[in-house]
């Protein structure tokens, strides 16, 4: 890794580097021995989805820089975006190489367990008869064939998909090359039949190898074989300018467009004939600035992420009973016990039902006049959208603010807008030159001749799905002074060169960054008053080096800061003179941390905020976000409770920017696993 440049005395580790330091930590729970062995593989398939994402979004950021022939250094941390684009593709290789042994590893334990993942040169005659039955049956009917040649233009290759690059020998001086694409809606892992105690799997690439007999039996070739190639393009999104589509249909065709990206990486099987090599980056158009990189005989690894379970319970992590919240009935109405007081969700350790029950109940509820909801990323079946649909349909005015460029997640979204637009449901998509990041929901019901806001404020989206593996917050409140600066934000949807006063909520992108200074600044002055001073934040990224100049300002004046980051930190902690008083750790683990979490000491009257922001430019100044504070003091030592288990873990939590990199937290102290220890710790609050 480049060491970071010093700029007005403070030093920042690049945000591409620092998501790549992220991603060995993915790869870390791959190695670990200690994680059940099929969640290792599916770790493998998360680090394999990661590097997809990144190459498709930051890496090709930075190569438009390099193609724009721009230096970049402010942007990037004081790296210029060409040697940046050398040091990434170096440590991927470098990660590439480590995950393929790891895999080798996985394999080997596998079949001490009598799982065996064979490939086409150890089918037996038993297997025979199952596998070409399989491929006339469910693959050929499903299957792309590209036949190459240098007359034909080679047609567009899809982003991401795995290719066979297949090579014939027809004769010594003839060859014939052929592309067969891997179908998408086929699994990846074959299940055999079961010889006794022994589980067999086929990856379809093998399967597909063994029958190339049967799909190129046309030709009369002396030779054939078959190596995979895999191509990643630009992900951003071009939107033409015809002002007679709609935003969905700019959109849609952005989407579709994207599979004809600009092409950034090319990863080859390193076994594959140098002469086929030549000829299919010949025929892509792939140029030095973009990475190449060799790898193994499988890609797309993130299919891993599907690996089948076979019913082995034993090699997996055992399922958690989503928890009930204390106090708070499924079973009753959800609107009388908001009244009373606040109530905080934590998912996955708390159930998500709580979000689709308060929905449900103000669809069929008479008394309740409008919805408002903000909604980034949706569950492919999603109980919300019905929620809403169902109210509208009861005749309720509801309005959604969707944000359509959720990023890859952008067609569930445009097919559930559309459904709702078709339902009546008064549909908001986001905001010019923003994107609406914020998690809350507010509703008015009458009530004594009156309106009543009920409602709740999320650090994550609202999505079934991901609410069982992703760690966020929600606070349910009937707060009418917090829930009247969420109606304002629903206004400045709609009028947005507006600017509205908020008393309780902080929001991006107009106040985020000097409200966050104000309670830095009061740090400041309390420990320089000798005064108890100090500041807690979890989040998933910080890049902004604003944000960060501004913490490594309250280091030097003594306030002690203690960051969970998971992700990217381009701050670095712990450097005499600029960090000292910053103590930065990552925690990736079963689930993945997502919630974001401020505390300020405030003297001893500890102000604490939950938030949909993370500290990155992006999200400070291009995204509408929304920090809301806890007023309740029983909600507020549950986070404080939290914060505390997840600092004092040292089982999966890594030393962030230490000399040895994504280095173990280890101490003497009692072994604190901090996710299964905040799942006791909810456990023990429905027994006390």
């Amino acid at each position: 890794m480049t060491k970071p440049e010093i700029s007005n005395n403070n030093s920042y580790i690049n945000r591409e580097i620092s998501w790549l330091q992220f991603n060995g930590r993915v790869l870390q729970e791959a190695s670990d021995e200690t994680v059940p062995l099929i969640e290792r593989l599916r770790f493998l398939g998360i680090f394999s989805n990661n590097l997809d994402e990144f190459f498709k979004v930051r890496y090709a950021t930075v190569k438009r820089i390099v193609d724009a022939g721009k230096g970049g250094k402010n942007q990037l941390g004081g790296i210029k975006a060409k040697e940046l684009l050398e040091i990434i593709t170096q440590t991927v290789i470098k990660q590439q190489s480590e995950s393929l042994d790891i895999l080798k590893s996985i394999k080997f334990k596998l079949e001490k367990e009598n799982i065996y993942i064979i490939d086409e040169t150890q089918i037996d005659s038993s297997q025979h008869d199952f596998i070409k039955r399989y491929f006339i049956q469910n693959v050929s009917p499903a299957l792309v064939t590209i036949i190459l040649n240098d007359l034909v233009v080679l047609p567009n290759l899809k982003d991401s998909a795995a290719y066979l690059a297949v090579r014939l020998v027809i004769s010594n001086d003839e060859r014939q090359y052929a592309l067969i694409e891997i179908p998408k809606n086929i699994n990846r892992f074959i299940e055999l039949p079961k010889q006794g105690d022994k589980n067999y799997i086929i990856m379809i690439d093998d399967l597909l190898r063994y029958c190339l007999g049967d799909i190129f039996n046309i030709f009369d070739y002396d030779s054939i074989s078959a190596h995979m190639i895999k191509i990643t393009r630009d992900a951003e999104l071009d939107f033409e300018s015809d002002f007679s589509k709609s935003f969905i249909d700019k959109l849609s065709a952005s989407v579709k467009d994207r599979q004809l990206g600009e092409p950034l990486r090319f990863v080859y099987d390193k076994t594959i004939h140098s002469e086929t090599l030549e000829y299919l980056m010949s025929k892509m158009g792939i140029d030095t600035t973009d990475s190449i990189i060799p790898g193994g005989r499988y890609h797309n690894r993130r299919d891993y992420m599907k690996f089948p379970s076979l019913g082995r319970t034993d090699l997996l992590y055992d399922k958690i009973e989503a928890l009930p919240i204390k106090g708070l009935s499924l079973e009753a109405s959800i609107f009388e016990a908001i009244a009373k007081k606040d109530y905080l969700l934590y998912a996955p350790y708390q159930t998500f039902s709580y979000i689709v029950k308060f929905l449900r109940e103000a669809a069929l509820d008479p008394k309740v006049k409008t919805i408002k909801i903000t909604i980034y990323r949706l569950a492919e079946i999603s109980h919300i959208a019905s929620s809403l649909i169902n109210a509208a349909i009861n005749g309720k005015a509801v309005t959604v603010s969707i944000e359509l460029r959720a990023r890859f997640d952008e067609q569930a979204n445009i097919d559930y807008a559309q459904q709702m637009e078709d339902e009546g449901v008064n549909l908001i998509f986001g905001v010019q030159g923003l994107k609406v990041h914020s998690k809350m929901c507010v509703i008015e019901r009458e009530e004594d001749e009156k309106l009543k806001r009920y409602g709740f404020i999320s650090t994550g989206n609202f999505n079934e799905s991901t609410a069982k593996i992703y760690t966020d917050h929600t606070l349910f409140t009937s707060n009418q002074k917090i829930l009247k600066d969420v109606n304002k934000i629903f206004s400045f949807f709609q009028i947005n060169y507006k600017m509205y006063q908020y008393k309780h909520l902080i929001t991006s992108p107009h106040y985020t960054q000097s409200s966050v200074f104000r309670l830095i600044d009061n740090e400041i002055e309390n420990v320089k008053a000798g005064k108890e001073g100090f500041i807690r934040l979890k989040m998933n990224s910080i890049s902004s080096y604003n944000m960060i100049d501004k913490l490594y300002e309250a280091s030097r004046a003594g306030v002690k800061i203690q960051m969970i980051v998971r992700g990217v930190c381009s701050l670095i902690p712990g450097v005499k003179g600029m960090s000292e008083n910053i103590e930065v750790i990552s925690i990736v683990d079963k689930f993945l941390e997502h919630s974001r979490i401020y505390i300020f000491g405030n003297n001893g009257n500890q102000k604490v905020y939950i938030s949909s922001a993370d500290w990155m430019t992006r999200n400070i100044e291009n995204r509408v976000e929304v920090s809301c504070p806890i007023y309740d003091e029983d909600i507020k030592k549950e986070i404080l409770d939290g914060f505390n288990l997840s600092w004092n873990d040292n089982v999966k939590a890594r030393l962030i920017n230490t000399a040895i990199e994504n280095e173990y937290k280890i101490d003497d102290k009692e072994k604190v696993r901090s996710q299964f220890a905040m799942y006791d710790y909810y456990l023990k609050k429905l027994e006390n």
